[in-house]
């Protein structure tokens, strides 16, 4: 997420990306990942660049990215995780499961392009056991319900995202973190996630990692009610991205 305080305002906006300010002469300054199709690069191919051009001209502003970012230390940590049905008596954790080889396996996809999980099954011979699940033309929580309704035995899902879809059906799924953390050759499958800032912006970034000190215990409250998959944060500090 990208922060900064406008200079007549006190607000602090968060979003997968987002303006940063508008200056007087009508500078339109975005936070955008440098290297992440469909959604940004720096060849402005994305389609958050082509919106992000849509939200300038009708402004008549001045599009400008801010590539880099400092970053605070990380907030909270999570993984991808297994979603089963509690009446199915699977207790998969393993990627490496034999189980598995039996298994109709839910997996979110882009486009033509697997998460981290499908292509650690891909790559471990399981391609026909998936089922791909395109969160850009269903809905979010769409690869829950499928393991809820019974058509997929498991699915495989971003921590924050299945914890928080998966609390609207009770107690009737379960949650097992995906193991192994890190699949050779560096495919990782748990996250660290920080507050990003303008680059050079030492003093907004300071001031938020006091604020995330002083308000630590409840912002894992706030992750908790969202069911959200807490691992422990190793001891970082912030840094330029």
């Amino acid at each position: 997420m990208c922060l900064r305080f406008p200079k007549r305002s006190q607000a602090v906006i968060f979003s997968i990306w987002l303006f940063v300010g508008l200056a007087h002469s009508r500078d339109l300054r975005v936070c955008a990942d440098p290297d992440n199709l469909p959604f940004s690069n720096t060849k402005q191919q994305g389609f958050e660049n082509r919106i992000a051009e849509v939200v300038a001209r009708d402004l008549h502003a001045h599009l400008i990215y801010q590539w880099h970012l400092l970053t605070t230390s990380p907030y909270y940590r999570s993984a991808f995780v297994f979603v089963t049905r509690r009446d199915h008596l699977l207790q998969v954790a393993s990627l490496d499961d034999p189980a598995l080889r039996h298994l109709k396996i839910g997996v979110e996809v882009l486009q033509e392009d697997y998460t981290p999980p499908g292509t650690a099954l891909a790559r471990r011979g399981l391609q026909n056991q998936i089922v791909g699940f395109d969160r850009t033309g269903e809905k979010g929580d769409s690869i829950i319900r499928a393991v809820a309704n019974r058509r997929v035995d498991a699915a495989i899902v971003w921590g924050p995202l299945a914890g928080y879809f998966a609390q609207k059906f009770g107690n009737s799924l379960q949650l097992n973190l995906l193991s192994p953390e890190l699949d050779p050759p560096g495919l990782p499958f748990t996250f660290s996630i920080s507050m990003g800032v303008r680059k050079g912006n030492t003093a907004l970034r300071d001031e938020l990692e006091a604020v995330l000190r002083r308000r630590g215990s409840e912002i894992r409250g706030v992750l908790h009610r969202y069911g959200v998959p807490q691992l422990e944060l190793a001891q970082t500090s912030g840094g330029e991205n």
